[in-house]
């Protein structure tokens, strides 16, 4: 993977790729943005992409939903993909995607994307609401807490999802205070960078089936999503594979109490912490919790959780 820090090393970049016929996946709020490109695609999310036979490459701009548009299209037609994320959310380092209709209802989802480079510009996230931001950089912290314990955990994930969780919980504060704070904001990139890294490394767990599961049901936000069950998931896995566990603690500057620490991270963002503050109906969390429990990130988890566990999960933050 070619990466690079500034939008004016695109060009450079696809050049060296042999890439200068992209079609730009981006809706419409990057439209001012002077990009290289020979179409646009401008519906995201969306199931629907279909590539013109001139293009060469897809060129995604924007969070994880036009990561994964991008993603899914590649997956189809063999394209490479370069990705300019404009959030914290961690899509551009993974093959893997979900495909999502214009009303964010899940509606498919694999692997097999061809990744050929990320190029991440401080100044496209300057703009990103407090929302976003916080939730996106939750579901990065999530990234980081996972890799240190899931099945395919390795000692170069490690690395960076100590130095990303790090990263994120130091910077995330500060850039709430002062979201134009380019320091901060570059600061919280590259945590961001070091957990897709460390997603790219070890993949997901426990957390993230359940975000996902409620994400894909009800059309909610993945970071926001991941924000809510991070904690649970943390407190679950303390007793499992504490040393992991705390380890993510030390990163985050809370030894004691890891899951306390995220919980008034997500805090920050402004959105509802309990599951009824999204909509999601009480008399349906057994059925989110059975759906969590077949996903692969709970059979990657270091105990995969019973329904009846996940559905407790729920229930504590419902």
């Amino acid at each position: 993977m070619i990466v690079r820090w500034s939008l004016s090393e695109l060009p450079g970049l696809l050049a060296e790729l042999g890439l200068d016929r992209p079609l730009v996946v981006a809706s419409e709020r990057w439209s001012a943005l002077d990009l290289p490109h020979v179409a646009r695609w401008t519906e995201i999310p969306s199931h629907r992409l279909e590539p013109p036979a001139e293009v060469d490459s897809l060129l995604a701009v924007g969070g994880g939903s036009a990561i994964d548009t991008a993603k899914g299209a590649s997956a189809r037609t063999g394209l490479p993909v370069v990705s300019v994320p404009t959030t914290y959310s961690g899509a551009e380092w993974t093959p893997s995607f979900g495909v999502r209709s214009p009303d964010r209802r899940m509606v498919g989802g694999g692997g097999g994307s061809h990744l050929a480079g990320i190029v991440y510009d401080v100044s496209l996230t300057l703009d990103l609401p407090r929302a976003e931001t916080v939730g996106t950089s939750l579901n990065a912290l999530a990234h980081c807490a996972e890799a240190l314990y899931a099945a395919e955990r390795n000692d170069d994930a490690d690395a960076h999802a100590l130095a990303g969780a790090a990263l994120i919980a130091s910077a995330l504060p500060r850039v709430v205070d002062s979201p134009a704070d380019v320091a901060a904001r570059t600061t919280l990139l590259q945590g961001a960078a070091h957990a897709g890294e460390a997603l790219a490394g070890a993949g997901l767990a426990l957390a993230h089936a359940i975000a996902q599961a409620l994400g894909g049901r009800y059309g909610l936000s993945h970071g926001a999503m991941n924000a809510l069950s991070l904690p649970p998931t943390l407190r679950y896995n303390a007793a499992v594979v504490p040393d992991a566990v705390a380890r993510f603690g030390d990163a985050i500057g809370a030894p004691d109490d890891p899951a306390a620490a995220v919980e008034a991270l997500a805090a920050l963002g402004g959105f509802g912490l309990r599951l009824r503050d999204h909509g999601v109906p009480e008399d349906e969390l057994r059925a989110i919790a059975e759906t969590a429990a077949a996903r692969p990130g709970n059979r990657a988890n270091p105990r995969p959780a019973s329904p009846d566990e996940i559905e407790r999960m729920l229930r504590s933050i419902h």
